[in-house]
C-alpha cells in the first residue's frame, strides 16, 4: 500500500448504521428539505452527541475532584455570595471575590 493509499484509507472508514424505518423516513425528509445529504446530517448529529458526552464526562470528573477537594478541607463558598458576585460582574461593576466560609 502506498503512502497516499494509506492516508486515504485512514481519512475515513465505512460504518453501517441500521435505522428504524420511521427514523430513516424522517431523516430523508429532513435531508430533502434542508438541501443536505442524510450522511452529512448523521455525521453532524454523531459529532454533536460525541462532543456532548465528552464534555459531560469531563464535567463529572471535575465535579468529583472538587468534591474530594472539599472533603480534604478545600475552600467552600456560600452559593448566594457567589451568585451575587457573578451578577455584579455581569453588570460591569467591580466586585471583590466572595470570601470562603470554610477553608
Amino acid at each position: 500500500m502506498s503512502l497516499i493509499e494509506w492516508i486515504v484509507a485512514m481519512a475515513s472508514s465505512t460504518t453501517t448504521l441500521k435505522l428504524p424505518p420511521e427514523l430513516r423516513a424522517r431523516l430523508a425528509a429532513l435531508a430533502k428539505k434542508s438541501g443536505r445529504s442524510a450522511h452529512s446530517i448523521m455525521l453532524e448529529a454523531i459529532e454533536r452527541h460525541t462532543a456532548r458526552e465528552e464534555r459531560m464526562r469531563e464535567f463529572v470528573k471535575e465535579a468529583l475532584a472538587a468534591d474530594r477537594a472539599i472533603d480534604g478541607g478545600g475552600e467552600v463558598y456560600a452559593a448566594a455570595d457567589v451568585h451575587a458576585w457573578i451578577e455584579r460582574l455581569a453588570t460591569g461593576k467591580k466586585a471583590a471575590r466572595p470570601r470562603p466560609w470554610r477553608k
